[in-house]
């Protein structure tokens, strides 16, 4: 059983989202782009994913150069088309287009050697969700302490 080796988390996106649902894809990457994944170049902000012409793409994750690349080092903000089975993207555009979610990247790894993207359907979170967010985290936090201060 190979282990997955993750490059790249976004961890905002539970926050300003609500994560509904989960999928695998696969990633169409050049050589300098997952040499450079391999040392954990990557970042996701504003990143997101979208279906048009059905294609799955990934739009706005920065994958750095490779720093022993050549002239003919990839582009870091280009545009990377999704492997996804023609059922999830059907799936997912109706999803997307009837309820108004989106798709967001949360997780950027390697899997049996191959790079893999976790992606979400997801909901934007108002404000006050963000806020009661945060307000939870922190209370669970106060009463760990205090658990493990008693014990």
């Amino acid at each position: 059983m190979a282990i997955d080796r993750v490059v790249a988390t976004n961890r905002k996106a539970s926050y300003i989202y609500q994560i509904l649902d989960t999928f695998e894809a696969g990633l169409v990457l050049r050589g300098t782009e997952v040499k450079s994944l391999r040392e954990g170049k990557a970042n996701f902000k504003d990143s997101y994913a979208l279906i048009e012409g059905g294609e799955a793409w990934l739009v706005g994750c920065h994958i750095s150069p490779y720093h022993h690349g050549s002239d003919a080092n990839h582009d870091p903000e280009r545009r990377r088309k999704l492997l996804l089975h023609r059922s999830e993207i059907n799936r997912l555009l109706g999803k997307v287009q009837e309820r108004g979610l989106t798709l967001v990247p949360l997780r950027l790894y390697f899997k049996n050697g191959r790079a893999k993207l976790e992606l979400g359907l997801a909901r934007g979170r108002k404000l006050h969700d963000r806020r009661r967010a945060i307000r939870d985290r922190e209370m669970r936090r106060e009463m760990d302490k205090a658990a493990h201060a008693r014990g």
